[in-house]
């Protein structure tokens, strides 16, 4: 099989791209092997569709070479899909909150002294755009309804118990299953308490 050269440089390919492996040649290996298996390739065959001989593709799926723009250009054609498919999961280093059944912080807003608790089940440090989950249990039947208004949009969902929930001049009788997109500028809140206990997820964006 003739050597295949790169445009730019005029330099073989292959040549050109044996290198010390990283981060992003491992991602690229796991990718290459995992589309061409799930098509039912052998490395000969993707050879035979990209040009690329399958020692090269030996060495790519083992992470022990580099590559160029034209030969994952070549590999994403012969597997027919976009290339960037080949680089999912590289960017790997991004903030996440896990929470475990009963856990997350408990916050302190109006109405806590009076069996309104809340508990925020994740934060992400540094995004103005996150989301922010917070369980919701209301478990006394008390005259105090604190009501909120905060800029963007909440979401709240309702897990267990029944209760007359008001957004502006606005009122929803609300049980478990029943959801309410809301805009957070209009004032909202719980109004009367039906069925306790009351618990509801409260996802607001801002």
């Amino acid at each position: 099989m003739t050597n295949q050269t790169d445009g730019e440089t005029g330099m073989s390919v292959e040549a050109a791209e044996d290198g010390v492996a990283g981060k992003l040649e491992r991602v690229i290996a796991g990718q290459l092997r995992r589309y061409r298996t799930a098509q039912g390739l052998s490395a000969a065959e993707l050879a035979a569709r990209t040009g690329l001989s399958k020692a090269m593709i030996s060495k790519i799926e083992s992470a022990s070479t580099s590559c160029s723009l034209t030969t994952l250009q070549r590999l994403a054609d012969g597997l027919k899909i976009p290339v960037t498919a080949l680089f999912r999961g590289a960017d790997t280093d991004r903030d996440a909150t896990f929470t475990k059944n009963g856990q997350g912080s408990l916050t302190v807003r109006s109405g806590t002294q009076h069996g309104h608790e809340y508990r925020v089940l994740g934060t992400l440090k540094g995004r103005t755009d996150a989301l922010e989950p917070t369980l919701v249990t209301l478990t006394d039947a008390s005259d105090v309804f604190p009501l909120f208004q905060h800029p963007g949009t909440e979401f709240i969902y309702m897990l267990s118990g029944r209760m007359i929930y008001g957004h502006g001049a606005y009122e929803y009788t609300m049980e478990a299953g029943d959801s309410l997109l809301l805009d957070g500028e209009g004032p909202h809140g719980p109004l009367e308490l039906l069925d306790l206990p009351i618990r509801f997820l409260a996802i607001s964006a801002r």
